[in-house]
């Protein structure tokens, strides 16, 4: 049946409010308007950013809302003025626009009602949904042999982590690193310290179960700080002599920061929260040590996205590997639970067949 033009009612896992357990709806998905393209997501995942604004953000004006943001699908249809895509095409939504000629717009749209109510956009991808609405300027166009169920992780996670080590931190060959925090972000910037060709690849994590999968991406050595009696930083400059670039992730700020040699140290904050805080003092940074944080690890939305499933093509980047479970989008909440209490590295929710 030809959906263009028309309204499409399709299931959708709505947050109705904050700290409450997502539920499936029928939700009515609006046709794309001007510079907007109606998608077919075929799989999506769970990322702790969606958990942040269900648990940790709460916002109360973002709600009710479609939450995801890590996805992949097929594009269903087009509205006016959209030169880029045509129904059929295999697209990967982008939290982080890029339309190449002005600012972003702002994050929260409308395009969906359910019970009579409006739904909030999240990040400009809402992908918890068999359809969903994006700008143009949201969205990136990848290879039509890509399988959906796979190459979804690469609209957030791994390009986070990979590009953290590679194009922020710009690991040097010969070099030593340590990732603080192995989950999927992680796990992705140990692979990105790898390509670049670190000599030594330090993972650090207080659950020495993710050990094994960190070594598969390209760890060197472990660390579990419940191990050591002194302060990690402590461990570490003695461990490399204090000579490396360090990427890592948010709960490990200052002592990730400290373990760097302090004349051409890198740390570089990935995870994102506006809840914790961290400082440092003017000392830390003088002596030479560069301190950085990393929106998508660097990479331009379309461009970037587009590169990295080339890329895992052309098997020079694993993706395969982060998936542990697979699911359906009924199993949403088990998927929650899952990366809540870190038993998961990425969920993969399949909602439409390819």
């Amino acid at each position: 049946m030809d959906t263009a033009g028309k309204v499409i009612k399709c299931k959708a896992a709505v947050a109705w409010e904050p700290n409450k357990p997502l539920v499936i709806e029928e939700i009515e998905v609006a046709p794309p308007q001007a510079n907007e393209v109606r998608v077919k997501i075929v799989a999506t995942s769970v990322c702790h950013s969606d958990l942040y604004h269900l648990y940790e953000g709460m916002h109360k004006d973002g709600f009710p809302v479609v939450l995801g943001h890590e996805a992949a699908g097929i594009v269903e249809s087009v509205g006016p003025g959209v030169t880029e895509f045509t129904p059929g095409d295999k697209v990967i939504p982008l939290f982080l626009a890029q339309c190449r000629e002005c600012h972003f717009c702002k994050n929260f749209l409308i395009h969906y009602r359910t019970k009579g109510k409006k739904i909030y956009q999240f990040s400009g991808t809402s992908t918890f949904s068999e359809y969903t609405v994006v700008r143009q300027i949201n969205l990136a166009k990848i290879h039509p042999d890509a399988p959906l169920d796979k190459v979804c992780l690469i609209g957030c996670g791994i390009c986070t982590g990979y590009g953290s080590a590679v194009n922020t931190a710009k690991v040097e060959e010969g070099s030593s690193c340590a990732v603080f925090g192995l989950g999927a972000v992680g796990l992705a910037a140990v692979m990105g310290c790898k390509a670049a060709g670190a000599k030594r690849i330090i993972a650090v994590d207080t659950n020495p179960e993710k050990f094994d999968k960190a070594k598969i991406f390209g760890a060197t050595d472990f660390v579990n700080p419940k191990d050591h009696s002194k302060p990690i930083h402590e461990v570490l400059m003695e461990m490399t002599n204090g000579e490396w670039t360090s990427p890592w992730s948010v709960w490990g700020t200052q002592h990730a920061l400290h373990s760097t040699v302090p004349a051409w140290g890198v740390s570089v904050i990935v995870g994102y929260t506006l809840i914790q805080k961290f400082s440092a003092q003017p000392g830390d940074l003088i002596p030479g040590r560069t301190w950085k944080g990393s929106l998508f690890g660097g990479f331009k939305g379309k461009d970037g996205v587009a590169e990295m499933v080339q890329r895992y093509m052309d098997k020079k980047i694993m993706v395969d590997e982060f998936i542990t479970h697979n699911m359906g989008l009924d199993q949403i909440m088990e998927a929650v639970d899952l990366m809540r209490k870190a038993q998961c590295v990425r969920a993969v929710l399949k909602t439409s067949p390819q």
